[in-house]
């Protein structure tokens, strides 16, 4: 093995557990710390503020509940025109601190069932998304027995 092998050993083993995680979850990070994100703290009072009022809230006790999230997350996400021109938007690591990591720029290739992928991975399908100019947010989240689609206009 020579140098360069191992130093590229050494930089996975050292990669961010969120870089991980995002990559678990069907993302490909094409960009880290993007300023053209809104800042965390307004994008998380859009979503959990208390005046919020989902565009969809589905029971999550219902049979299909979870692919019923992830249909209207897309479908919503694709309304409010959250992908940039290559697909690229911005995420919030969906993980513990994720929110001191800052917006990361991601691609999609899976091009679906992103709550549920989230959830698999990060045990909740809770996350937030924006568009690449940080205009548009759209975002999944879990609210005491219901799923809700939430988006914003910043």
């Amino acid at each position: 093995m020579g140098p360069d092998e191992r130093s590229g050993i050494m930089k996975d083993r050292q990669a961010p557990e969120w870089r991980e995680v995002l990559g678990r979850c069907g993302l490909e990070v094409t960009g880290e710390a993007a300023q053209d994100g809104p800042p965390v703290k307004a994008a998380i009072y859009a979503v959990n503020g208390f005046e919020v009022e989902p565009v969809v809230a589905i029971s999550d006790s219902a049979p299909h509940a979870a692919d019923e999230l992830d249909e209207a997350w897309h479908h919503h996400a694709s309304r409010v025109s959250l992908y940039g021109e290559n697909g690229e938007f911005l995420i919030l690591p969906p993980v513990p601190g994720g929110s001191r990591v800052g917006w990361v720029r991601v691609k999609d290739p899976v091009g679906r069932n992103l709550p549920s992928r989230i959830a698999t991975v990060a045990g909740s399908p809770e996350f937030m998304a924006v568009s690449p100019d940080g205009r548009h947010l759209c975002a999944a989240s879990v609210e005491e027995d219901e799923y809700w689609v939430v988006v914003h206009e910043f």
